[in-house]
């Protein structure tokens, strides 16, 4: 069993007379992605990613992160965006940050470079010191703010504590493959080097030398993290309402056109709040564009309950929420019964955990839906590499059709660079100096 899409919640929000209405749309936009007719249609490397990539590169992949857990207590991931979002989602949902810390078996692995917080990059400085480390740097140019700064630092730091020679045989640069200054540093001090690909955009990359050497480092199996995606990609090829992406794609898309503009994406669990931030960044930047799109927002239940709930219930009715329904935890837990009973909670005794976070789920879809928030709920058997890997290529292909329903295009994101310019203006770069002087004009 694989990811399952569950309508039976939203019933009373889309007809079946609304989703056969909209199918021309689905069809129109899953023309426009398997012909290479869409805009951003140069950007589709990852639609058959599943099943063709490098395999020559992907065994590489498997022996440096063999290479790294055998000689770094800790691995380094440098990088912003899609370029550490997908790897910290994926190791972080199936070996928690309390895994890893309970555990000895592979490196700990720290993610700097997606900020520019000075006390975040000391404390991971910290971590490090007196540890054996190796350096992942993943960056297309080389010269994104946030990575090329952090990169800087602990490059120094490699070479400082195993000299220049020792220091290349623990940097693994994913970078372009033929130009920019990662690549041109690499060339230049002999790094191992992985290629993010021409024809993927960062937030689809997971499922390349991106996401895959930080993940296999972690000590995951990224032969069924791919077996996952290459089941999902054989299951979403027939464009027809049975096909469950291209029916979440239409129910987003349907209640976005009633005034549904935020969708909240939920979990049970408390590993997945990553997954939640690459989902954000997915189908923020595909779909936010031409003052359109859905905006993406998440939760993890039932701890939000008593922060968001309230709203959730009774606010603005512009809400739907997209429920993760994992039915089997990783780990469970079975509650005793108390002789004084002094919290009056003896009722939930001699059960599974799992079971009192179930009937949250249910009661909190049932008050919700009859509140007027439609839910959705993607079903998982259990949380593993394969339903990952899975449900990675379920959103990634919905997003593509759902954005092209949308009438954007899914692959570019134009609006992130106006904060870059910005911020160099103000930083003083070179170039930016007539724009320094308006834009300081403005703050006063």
């Amino acid at each position: 069993m694989s990811v399952r899409l569950n309508t039976n919640y939203i019933k009373n929000f889309v007809s079946q007379h609304e989703l056969r209405n909209i199918f021309p749309l689905i069809k129109a936009a899953h023309e426009s992605l398997i012909n290479h007719t869409g805009a951003g249609n140069e950007f589709l490397g990852w639609m058959n990613l599943p099943v063709n990539y490098d395999k020559e590169e992907f065994l590489r992949i498997k022996k440096a992160a063999e290479k790294i857990k055998n000689n770094s207590d800790i691995l380094v991931v440098i990088g912003i965006g899609g370029s550490y979002l997908g790897a910290r989602a994926v190791i972080e949902a199936l070996r928690s940050p309390l895994y890893n810390l309970l555990t000895k078996d592979n490196p700990q692995i720290y993610f700097v470079g997606n900020n520019i917080s000075s006390t975040h990059l000391n404390e991971v400085i910290t971590l490090c010191k007196d540890k054996d480390i190796s350096v992942n740097v993943i960056s297309k140019s080389g010269t994104t703010t946030e990575p090329a700064l952090a990169f800087r630092i602990f490059k120094e730091i490699l070479e400082k504590k195993y000299g220049v020679y020792g220091a290349k045989e623990r940097i693994f640069c994913t970078t372009d493959a033929n130009k920019g200054k990662l690549k041109e540093l690499a060339l230049q001090n002999d790094y191992e080097q992985f290629v993010v690909p021409d024809n993927i955009g960062g937030r689809f990359s997971v499922l390349t030398a991106v996401g895959l050497l930080p993940i296999a480092v972690s000590g995951l199996d990224i032969c069924k993290l791919m077996e996952g995606a290459t089941k999902a990609h054989e299951d979403f090829l027939e464009c027809n309402l049975n096909n469950d992406c291209y029916k979440y794609s239409a129910i987003r898309n349907i209640l976005y056109n009633k005034g549904k503009h935020v969708e909240m994406l939920v979990s049970y669990e408390p590993s997945m709040v990553m997954f939640n931030e690459w989902y954000k960044q997915l189908f923020g930047e595909s779909e936010g564009k031409d003052n359109k799109g859905i905006l993406p927002t998440s939760a993890t239940f039932s701890t939000d309950l008593h922060s968001l709930g309230q709203y959730i219930q009774d606010g603005s009715r512009m809400i739907f929420e997209t429920v993760i329904d994992i039915k089997k935890p990783k780990l469970d837990f079975y509650i005793e019964e108390d002789k004084d009973n002094f919290d009056g909670l003896n009722f939930l005794a001699n059960q599974n955990m799992s079971v009192v976070n179930r009937r949250a789920l249910e009661g909190t879809i049932l008050a919700h839906t009859e509140g007027g928030v439609p839910n959705i709920l993607l079903e998982m058997p259990e949380i593993n590499e394969s339903e990952l890997g899975y449900l990675i290529f379920f959103f990634e292909k919905a997003c593509a059709i759902s954005g092209y329903m949308l009438g954007v295009n899914p692959f570019d994101q134009p609006g992130v660079e106006r904060y870059k310019k910005n911020m160099f203006a103000l930083l003083g770069k070179p170039g930016f100096e007539d724009m320094r002087n308006e834009l300081i004009e403005k703050l006063k």
